[in-house]
């Protein structure tokens, strides 16, 4: 028998588990595309708004550490900076935790054994796993590449741009594999994955501070740094510059590195067992732990650390860059319009804040998504019925999941408003007032994230098989309606399907007190509505 063997069977059960999963994966990202292009190109529309734009890119270290290089003022050019980092982010992460479920977790579950009892190599089920997600970044960066010159832009580019992100999934699909034979959890193996997708950020992003402007001050180019991580490769194909068609090797490499890697790390261990050591816990556990109280903190505090880590770093980012939204966008009046828009006052310091904090809103929604979907993988993984045959009630533990979320998002929603104030006054001259005033700002957010809550509380309760799948699409259509709703002009009606849509974007306007109590109202029924659903159904199912 070979090593491969079940190899194909393997790949067509993934498929089977994960085709919505996929199917919103490889949809999303080319819909999140092209509606990201229509708004960058409707913001640009002409040669002197793009330079300004490009002059603002390369003198600006926030705008060269997070939007990277830009490699000329084509608008094609000036789409690829403005949306690089979150189709690339989008397909690094994709890939890592798709990955990782499909061999890890397996072997986590117990799985791998019940598979591996049947006539399946040893490479197989890795094997099966790369093959997916591999196809799912080609699928996918065909479609983006179908959706960006849909939007108008030129074909070579649009192709080149999105094989860019196709790369970064690929790449990052190899280091995946090399993560899964090291942790022994696939939380652990997540986590590597995860951390592996952070230094290539900030690597780019030390590139990129670093680079050199050039052709009359309008283009940067990156330094050596840049080089080194799967996250700047990207950006150097200059989609709609040059158009370096051999940068797209490099990520292919690394696959193939990191899936060699894996493979011989597989006949190195065991199944169930990873390469680095399990921490030994203490012989005792603590007493909070009898409750679902302290075991949701044990299970969330992880994921919860890493979330605040990531959003401090940004917040103090844009907040200092809100010093220079005046002097970025002086000459682009429809630029500004966009921020009004976004912002929901006419102060344009203002309005950026307000808009930067909405952005954290919908953001720490996929964390509101993740933590409060963890209550559907317990139940799918056959850990909640042990749980259950205790003396915790179904509300009880249901409940406290979702609480232990929400106090989480709260605390992320505060840091988010405390560092982007802090960032700003530091900027102005007067960071403990700013950060006080858009601290306050932002826990006005938190309905909005109450109805997020909700809507997957009520998924998990009404249609658990389809909960994982449905929340994530909630979440994306609140992301088109909530803040790209107004730069296209949909209709008001479409827009107020968004509780986004309706929290006041303070601090560019006053704070009204009506939308912010419906929003809870509407909240407090979908929670009500999973929970009693959830009482009164099987489990599992």
């Amino acid at each position: 028998m070979s090593s491969f063997t079940g190899t194909a069977r393997l790949a067509r059960l993934a498929l089977r588990r994960d085709r919505t999963r996929l199917a919103v994966w490889v949809g999303g990202t080319s819909l999140i595309g092209y509606a990201l292009a229509q708004s960058v190109a409707g913001l640009y529309p002409d040669e002197q708004t793009r330079l300004g734009y490009a002059e603002a890119a390369v003198t600006s270290v926030v705008a060269r550490a997070f939007n990277g290089p830009i490699a000329s003022t084509d608008l094609g050019a000036v789409v690829v900076t403005e949306t690089y980092l979150t189709l690339a982010l989008l397909a690094a992460l994709l890939s890592t935790f798709t990955v990782v479920r499909h061999t890890r977790q397996n072997e986590e579950t117990g799985r791998a054994e019940l598979l591996g009892a049947a006539a399946v190599g040893r490479y197989a089920m890795l094997s099966a796993a790369l093959s997916v997600v591999v196809g799912a970044n080609v699928l996918t960066a065909a479609l983006l590449a179908v959706a960006l010159a849909g939007a108008g832009l030129p074909v070579a580019g649009s192709v080149a741009a999105a094989a860019a992100i196709g790369g970064v999934g690929v790449a990052f699909t190899g280091v995946a594999a090399v993560a899964a034979q090291l942790s022994v959890t696939s939380r652990g193996a997540n986590a590597l994955a995860a951390a592996a997708v952070g230094v290539a950020f900030l690597v780019r992003a030390a590139g990129d501070v670093l680079g050199e402007r050039e052709v009359d001050g309008v283009r940067l180019v990156s330094a050596w740094p840049t080089w080194l991580s799967p996250l700047g490769w990207g950006t150097q194909v200059g989609a709609f510059a040059e158009q370096r068609w051999w940068v797209l090797a490099l990520p292919v490499a690394l696959l193939v590195v990191g899936v060699a890697v894996a493979y011989s790390l597989a006949e190195r261990r065991d199944v169930g067992s990873g390469l680095l050591a399990a921490r030994r816990g203490p012989a005792r556990a603590a007493s909070r732990l009898l409750g679902p109280a302290g075991l949701t903190w044990r299970l969330q505090r992880g994921a919860l650390a890493g979330w605040a880590v990531a959003v401090a770093v940004l917040g103090l980012s844009m907040g200092v860059a809100g010093h220079e939204v005046d002097a970025m966008i002086a000459e682009n009046p429809a630029m500004a319009e966009a921020i009004a828009q976004l912002g929901g006052g006419s102060e344009l310091v203002d309005a950026y804040l307000a808009a930067m904090l909405g952005l954290f809103a919908l953001t720490i929604g996929a964390y509101v998504v993740q933590a409060v979907l963890r209550i559907r993988a317990d139940e799918s993984d056959g850990i909640l019925e042990p749980l259950l045959a205790t003396a915790v009630s179904r509300i009880r533990w249901l409940g406290t999941q979702v609480l232990g979320a929400v106090i989480g998002a709260s605390g992320l929603m505060l840091l988010a408003g405390l560092t982007t104030g802090l960032g700003y006054g530091l900027a102005s001259g007067d960071p403990v007032t700013w950060g006080v005033e858009l601290g306050w700002a932002a826990l006005l957010r938190l309905p909005a994230l109450l109805v997020v809550a909700g809507v997957v509380t009520a998924l998990f309760g009404v249609v658990p098989r389809w909960s994982v799948a449905l929340s994530w699409t909630a979440l994306i259509a609140f992301l088109l309606l909530g803040q790209l709703g107004a730069v296209l002009d949909l209709p008001q009606a479409a827009l107020n399907l968004s509780p986004y849509s309706h929290v006041p974007s303070v601090p560019a306007v006053d704070v009204t007190v009506r939308p912010l109590v419906a929003l809870t109202a509407v909240a407090a029924a979908l929670l009500t509505v999973g929970l009693l659903t959830f009482r009164h159904r099987d489990t599992p199912t």
